[in-house]
């Protein structure tokens, strides 16, 4: 997959792929769920039937992300997975060019019009398959009418995306973040179409673990917030070998960390792997974390993790 980093590589892209005609559609796809991968099979199939090339537009950060950072008083819903993963499953899932549009002051701002005419009639837009909800442009003030109009002008069809549902209810990003919080990993694997998994790579840590017998496997994570928390039975992935674990989410109150770490002790397992990635399923939540009155109680109740999650993996 190609990616189109910002308006300002357009021209380049341009020269690139010049007279490159494309089905596209717009939208964060945060997970790339069921109903994600239902519009993209539609332009997919778009793109087939008019000899063109499938094209997915999305925003970094979201949009709500960009105003929590503004207002400490809006908080941005966590992220369901970095755009790193977003960018390896649009590719796993044969979309062809990905155009990526920072969230900043100026696209803020940008009118409706000024979207229309700057980005979208750039690019030789076949198809754009959106929902008859999507608002874009400054205040959101642009709405589907418009691009419907835009389009019988530019000799773009715009059509409505098609509606995907599980046990009555449309899937959707904000569905699929709350039965992560609530630790309802089946029904999440359900609407993902896949079992809920993070990626990171392994980094340095203070390496407390292995002075009480538990060496952890620190990951790296986002600044975005996760839809999980507290200690979990997990499956790791690494090298195509697959491990079992436990994972703890959090700040680490016992020791007095103030920022979100993600720790992963894999059972019977004691080899170097920094720098390397490694892939997380959560399976089963233990507790939430909570902080101890002394790191021999903290070891203790690691142990009766350890212990309860292998019952529960086995």
């Amino acid at each position: 997959m190609y990616l189109i980093r910002g308006i300002g590589n357009l021209e380049t892209f341009n020269k690139r792929f010049p007279d490159q005609s494309m089905s596209g559609t717009i939208g964060n796809f945060d997970g790339l769920h069921l109903g994600h991968q239902a519009i993209l099979s539609q332009v997919k199939d778009k793109a087939r039937e008019s000899s063109s090339s499938s094209l997915v537009f999305f925003t970094e950060p979201h949009a709500s992300e960009y105003f929590a950072a503004k207002d400490k008083n809006f908080s941005a819903p966590p992220r369901i997975c970095p755009w790193r993963e977003k960018v390896k499953l649009l590719t796993n899932f044969g979309i062809d060019f990905a155009f990526f549009l920072q969230f900043n002051k100026s696209l803020k701002a940008m009118t409706p019009e000024l979207f229309l005419k700057d980005i979208l009639a750039q690019l030789n837009l076949k198809h754009l398959i959106i929902g008859d909800d999507f608002r874009f442009g400054a205040e959101r003030a642009g709405d589907f009418s418009l691009l419907k109009s835009w389009g019988k002008s530019n000799n773009t069809e715009v059509i409505a995306n098609k509606t995907v549902s599980k046990h009555g209810l449309r899937i959707s990003s904000t569905r699929i973040r709350e039965a992560l919080m609530l630790s309802n990993f089946e029904l999440a694997a359900e609407l993902l179409g896949r079992p809920y998994t993070f990626s990171g790579k392994v980094v340095y840590g203070n390496q407390l673990g292995r002075t009480i017998g538990v060496p952890t496997a620190n990951l790296w994570i986002p600044k975005q917030r996760l839809p999980i928390a507290g200690v979990y039975a997990v499956h790791c992935f690494l090298a195509g070998k697959q491990l079992n674990g436990i994972a703890n989410m959090g700040i680490r109150p016992t020791v007095d960390g103030t920022k979100p770490v993600l720790e992963i002790h894999i059972f019977n397992f004691n080899e170097p792997i920094y720098g390397q990635r490694l892939t997380v399923e959560f399976k089963n939540k233990l507790r939430d974390e909570k902080k101890f009155d002394n790191i021999d109680l903290l070891k203790k109740q690691i142990f009766q993790d350890i212990s309860q999650a292998k019952e529960l993996l086995e």
